[in-house]
């Protein structure tokens, strides 16, 4: 079996003669040109296998499905325009007219927005749970429900999932589990190892490591039998209206049904397509996925460590901590390291934390102020007052982000500096409402 670092470097692109690039191209073209009519019939109608139009598909975006597939261990997978894009098009296709979704309620915000407001625009119900609370998995399920959604490591906190639990939970009930890892990245932890069926990743981050080009990805990690019970998904075993009589569980079987239908529906009629582009610098990314992580995490863990010590700071939510409340899933599910991007709250009364927050972040000059994660540089946010702006209060606790909370991401810059940056602005950390500026 091909090993981690070569499939990053090489999965998907094979060279068969030495007209062939020694890296993989970009494929500039919005369309195609067909042989003969009767090929592009064949093609439009799905009776063979091909690239349409570059809605649906581009060489080099196949490159980057195949190469993310095998990182992850799956069977087949959908590169998308951004990692929002690759939630919605999974959902929609997993939850299809009138279904329900069990969701983590420690997630990205960009993602509760998805969940609770626009598929509620599509009749699709979800319902929140905590998701260190199995019974409530459990207890949340309806006859509707269609899918269980999480994120391995949470953003911004980095609640570890128990997926192995969530998914016998999900399992049980008979429809599939579908993990967010765009924080836990394939080299530091592969969900479907563990029972996840589809994994989703915004490439924008990790994946990509440069920050420069937005793309999403879904695998389908081959395991859930949509037949099993086939009245559940008619979406995939019964007839396919718009292409006759085809079934698509029939004609592309268990791995590959599911990235037809997204392709054919949901990419097709919505359109976020990836670019060719964005598809060729995020494989550029991939090549070096290990080597950024393994240095990535280890400099967050130093940094972790760094302000647990600081009498600024109240709180520092790393898992690799001792006495963090997911350590013993972190020692479990992530063998490799913790993920760089975690949290810590800042000392302090409530009534000043936005004005203690802004004196740390603005005198920050190595880490920046960012609304990304998975970066090359080292990234700041305000969870808040940014990413998680939109939640109530009562959402901010049950995700356990506060007033005071800093994002960190970790990047790939000089640890000492980065410890002195921190330093340098927490020193003004104390701000009293008898210092504030009037």
């Amino acid at each position: 079996m091909t090993g981690f670092a070569t499939a990053q470097v090489q999965a998907g692109h094979s060279v068969s003669s030495a007209a062939i690039g020694a890296i993989p191209p970009i494929h500039q073209t919005a369309a195609y040109e067909f042989a003969s009519l009767a090929e592009a019939a064949d093609l439009f109608s799905l009776r063979k296998p091909g690239i349409i139009y570059g809605r649906n598909a581009n060489p080099t975006q196949q490159i980057l499905e195949e190469r993310v597939a095998r990182l992850e261990g799956g069977a087949s997978a959908v590169a998308v325009a951004s990692g929002q894009a690759a939630v919605a098009m999974t959902l929609l296709a997993l939850a299809h007219r009138g279904g329900h979704i069990v969701a983590a309620r420690q997630l990205y915000g960009g993602t509760v927005d998805l969940l609770q407001e626009t598929l509620d625009d599509f009749g699709i119900g979800v319902t929140f749970v905590d998701q260190d609370d199995i019974d409530a998995w459990r207890t949340a399920i309806t006859p509707q429900t269609r899918a269980f959604f999480a994120e391995s490591i949470a953003n911004p906190i980095a609640q570890v999932l128990d997926i192995r639990a969530v998914a016998d939970i999900a399992h049980g009930a008979g429809v599939p589990l579908v993990i967010d890892s765009t924080v836990g990245t394939p080299y530091l932890i592969r969900p479907g190892e563990h029972g996840a069926d589809f994994v989703v990743h915004s490439a924008t981050k990790f994946l990509a490591g440069h920050g420069s080009s937005l793309g999403g990805v879904v695998v389908d990690q081959g395991t859930f039998d949509f037949g099993a019970d086939a009245t559940r998904w008619p979406q995939f075993t019964q007839p396919y209206t718009r292409f006759g009589d085809l079934v698509l569980w029939e004609r592309f079987g268990q791995g590959q049904a599911f990235a037809v239908l997204v392709k054919s529906k949901y990419v097709h009629d919505l359109g976020p397509s990836i670019s060719p582009f964005n598809a060729w610098q995020i494989l550029q990314g991939i090549e070096t996925l290990d080597l950024r992580v393994a240095r990535q995490s280890a400099t967050a863990l130093r940094i972790a460590e760094h302000l647990a010590q600081h009498p600024a700071v109240s709180r520092v939510h790393h898992p690799a901590l001792a006495g963090n409340p997911w350590h013993d899933l972190a020692a479990r599910y992530l063998p490799r390291g913790a993920p760089s991007v975690f949290s810590f709250d800042l000392a302090g009364p409530d009534d000043t934390a936005f004005e203690r927050v802004a004196a740390v972040v603005d005198r920050l000059e190595v880490f920046r102020l960012v609304a990304n994660i998975g970066d090359a540089r080292s990234l700041v946010a305000h969870p808040a007052s940014m990413t998680h702006s939109h939640f109530t209060a009562t959402q901010r606790a049950d995700a356990g982000i506060s007033l005071s909370t800093i994002r960190l991401s970790a990047g790939l810059e000089d640890p000492a500096d980065l410890l002195a940056d921190l330093d340098h602005a927490l020193a003004h950390a104390d701000v009293r409402p008898d210092t504030l500026e009037t």
